[in-house]
């Protein structure tokens, strides 16, 4: 039997493809917002949008609306690993995949499968967004959460989370390790670390910039820390994780 992908036909492909001026996303744009997605990132919605603005979709259908519901099958399967990753139970999230889905299957239009699209991937990073609370019993705990996340690139004292929360810095301290599993210290590090990590991968800042945005005293101390808590040096993480855009 012979093979259904040649090397004829890929080659006519890419023809078309020219042709058109089609532009597939490329690996970084398809990794950025599902990473984004991941870690619960508001970010990944603006992501999605842009990636969507910025190219057209690729063909795997010659029927337009078979064409976008076989793409939209694609999208809600990787949000939804993507979404399990983040923390999202295995069967909630299938079971969403499954009813955007049934959904989707009984559209006509591509434009209200488009905004369907759109629906789902906001359900899942509110689904992500929840199972990262989830074990939070108290507001105070995760108002500190939410000020931390807006707050990476200043000084985070104990003192200012104990006036944001009205409690006794020393109590405000036992209550996050206990509900958190870590110091407020090492939280606020690990998320620093999450963020250099994306800039390291997405962006083309500099160890000295990353540094200061991230509100380290030093570029070595944030090199130190990075290797410490990722286990390689900035330099060396961006040359196995970086993609240029294009490629």
């Amino acid at each position: 039997m012979g093979h259904y992908v040649n090397e004829k036909a890929l080659r006519y492909q890419e023809y078309i493809t020219r042709e058109e001026n089609i532009r597939h996303h490329t690996y970084r744009e398809e990794r950025n917002q599902f990473e984004l997605l991941r870690a619960g990132d508001p970010r990944a919605l603006e992501a999605r949008q842009k990636a969507l603005a910025n190219n057209q979709p690729g063909t795997v259908s010659l029927d337009p609306l078979r064409n976008c519901k076989y793409l939209m099958v694609t999208n809600i399967a990787s949000a939804c690993r993507a979404a399990i990753e983040g923390g999202v139970d295995e069967q909630r999230a299938y079971g969403i995949s499954d009813l955007y889905i049934q959904k989707m299957d009984l559209m006509e239009d591509p434009e209200e499968i488009e905004c369907l699209g759109n629906d789902m991937f906001a359900f899942y990073l509110r689904e992500v967004q929840a199972a990262a609370k989830k074990h939070i019993v108290s507001q105070h705990v995760s108002l500190c959460l939410d000020y931390i996340y807006n707050h990476l690139h200043e000084a985070i004292p104990v003192q200012d989370l104990a006036g944001l929360t009205g409690l006794n810095p020393s109590y405000l301290s036992t209550l996050f390790k206990r509900e958190m599993g870590q110091s407020i210290s090492e939280y606020i590090m690990a998320k620093k670390m999450e963020a250099a990590r994306n800039m390291l991968q997405y962006t083309e800042y500099s160890s000295a910039e990353i540094s200061s945005i991230l509100n380290f005293s030093s570029q070595s101390h944030f090199i130190r820390a990075f290797k410490r808590y990722v286990g390689e040096t900035p330099k060396r993480y961006r040359e196995k994780n970086y993609r240029p855009a294009g490629n």
